[in-house]
């Protein structure tokens, strides 16, 4: 795959670099890989990776699932939220919301300083990252629950051109967060302004994926026109039957943003149920809070009767609801909360209130509310590309304490398997660019996601015949087929499917 054609080519790799593509067949090389009958790609790039945030990039370096998926580079920082800066080390605790925070070892404040760290430990793939916005808020305002100041504003700002500086790609939110739902007009239009100055990309979790999505899209959409900033949406999808009828008004709203020349892309992965918190099903008004003030409520009989009767009304399917993630209690794992409220002789909602409670609000799940459809109509749009939203873990996990969403160790073969070989909506090589050229065109990376002279060699051979995703909710850690080779900035790390044990990830930082 080159510059989006397929060509039949030999590619010579000198340390880290594409050194020529053509006819090679009269040179010589130390270690020659014969890929005869397979397609050789630019690796693939991951635009929503939450390695970070799940701390899986200090206690899984190796980031083994990805590598065996073909994926060479990923990107933090999403969803409002990344390892630096911080304003203060404890600061951490805010942003480690999916793992025991109590586990890491901070000993950075800066993006410069975290890199330093970073740099000092051997990566399986290439990390690049953006700033969360709910990062900087916590910073500076903590968990307090009202519109920022405008010197507060300026501190956010300050911090964020800083890391900017530093190498950070863009800026990320969410708007759903407690951090994002206090986020007013004036600070947010303030930091997109700021990245429309450099830039750079702003990627967003919807602040609704359901039946508010539409003005959730549009005023993202204001923000990015007036800062004059590139946009893009992460895991872009549309939550709940209810909800599923507004797909088109949406794809409308999205699609005249472009015509009118807004730089806007999105990405989304091949399966129809999320992984998310069990935190986000609580009322607006309860989230607001933030941790503490929602464990307080749930302990105030009135307030807590409130908050099961706002459950009630979503009239969601317990039986469709899996646990995936816990802080104690590990038996719980891989069950419906249909199934745990029976166990327990209680109603779901008071199941989950208590679910969350124990768990000090941590609780992961998986929850089947993504149309097929859509997935279908969504991969069609040339911007659109493909993205785990997974993460990033090292092999042997028969002891891992959660239960990992599929798409942490097969979302790319899984995207061949249902686009290309299953459903025939795209060619190989169509797919293979949503990949690769793509995400690095939106992410601003100049030399990597194709096969040219001069480029790194970030280089996936895998077999069209074989590849595939035999992970599942049940068995999420089986590893992918047809993936053969892997090479990270010219060092094989998957040699004939296996992980070999090479660490070739460098930190990239925008220039």
């Amino acid at each position: 795959m080159r510059g989006g054609n397929l060509e039949r080519l030999d590619i010579g790799v000198k340390d880290d670099r594409i050194l020529a593509v053509g006819d090679l067949s009269r040179e010589k090389a130390p270690v020659e890989i014969d890929a005869t009958g397979r397609y050789v790609s630019p690796g693939f790039i991951d635009l929503t990776s939450h390695s970070d945030t799940h701390w899986t990039l200090f206690d899984h370096p190796s980031q083994e699932s990805f590598l065996r998926q073909g994926v060479t580079t990923i990107l933090g920082g999403n969803c409002g939220s990344s390892l630096a800066p911080l304003v203060k080390a404890s600061d951490i605790a805010g942003t480690l919301r999916w793992t025991d925070a109590s586990r890491s070892n901070v000993n950075w404040r800066s993006l410069d300083e975290f890199f330093s760290e970073l740099s000092r430990r051997p990566i399986g793939v290439n990390f690049a990252t953006l700033v969360g916005h709910g990062t900087l808020r916590r910073g500076v305002m903590g968990e307090t629950a009202r519109n920022a100041t405008p010197d507060e504003i300026g501190q956010m700002r300050f911090l964020l051109e800083k890391s900017f500086g530093a190498g950070a790609f863009g800026f990320s939110t969410s708007l759903a967060s407690t951090e994002g739902l206090w986020a007013g007009p004036s600070e947010l239009s303030s930091l997109f302004a700021l990245a429309g100055s450099y830039g750079v990309l702003t990627k967003h979790h919807l602040k609704d994926e359901g039946k508010n999505i539409l003005p959730a899209v549009v005023s993202l959409i204001q923000l990015a026109r007036e800062a004059g900033a590139k946009m893009h949406l992460s895991h872009f999808k549309i939550l709940g039957r209810a909800s599923w009828p507004l797909f088109h008004d949406v794809m409308r709203v999205i699609e005249s943003g472009r015509e009118e020349g807004l730089d806007l892309t999105l990405d989304a992965f091949p399966y129809t149920r999320t992984g998310s918190l069990l935190q986000a099903f609580l009322p607006p008004w309860l989230l607001e809070g933030g941790r503490e003030k929602i464990l307080a409520a749930l302990g105030v009989p009135a307030r807590r009767e409130e908050v099961k009767s706002y459950l009630k009304s979503l009239t969601l399917h317990y039986d469709r609801i899996t646990v995936a993630s816990v802080l104690r209690d590990f038996s719980l794992l891989g069950k419906t909360l249909s199934q745990l409220a029976a166990a327990a002789g209680l109603e779901p909602e008071e199941t989950m209130l208590r679910l969350l409670e124990v768990n000090d609000l941590k609780v992961a799940i998986f929850n089947e509310v993504i149309s097929a459809g859509h997935l279908e109509e969504l991969i069609r749009k040339e911007y659109c590309l493909v993205a785990s939203d997974g993460v990033g873990y090292a092999g042997g996990l028969s002891a891992l304490p959660d239960l990992p969403h599929p798409r942490s160790f097969g979302a790319f073969p899984r995207a061949f398997e249902l686009f290309v070989k299953e459903k025939n909506i795209l060619s190989f090589p169509e797919l293979i660019r949503k990949m690769t050229e793509l995400p690095a065109a939106v992410l601003g990376l100049k030399d990597r996601g194709k096969i040219e002279k001069g480029f790194f060699a970030d280089v996936v051979i895998f077999n069209p015949e074989t590849i595939s995703s035999p992970a599942d909710y049940e068995n999420p850690q089986l590893g992918p087929g047809g993936v053969e080779w892997v090479l990270v900035n010219g060092r094989v790390s998957v040699s004939s499917g296996n992980f070999n044990g090479n660490l070739a990830g460098r930190i990239l930082k925008r220039e």
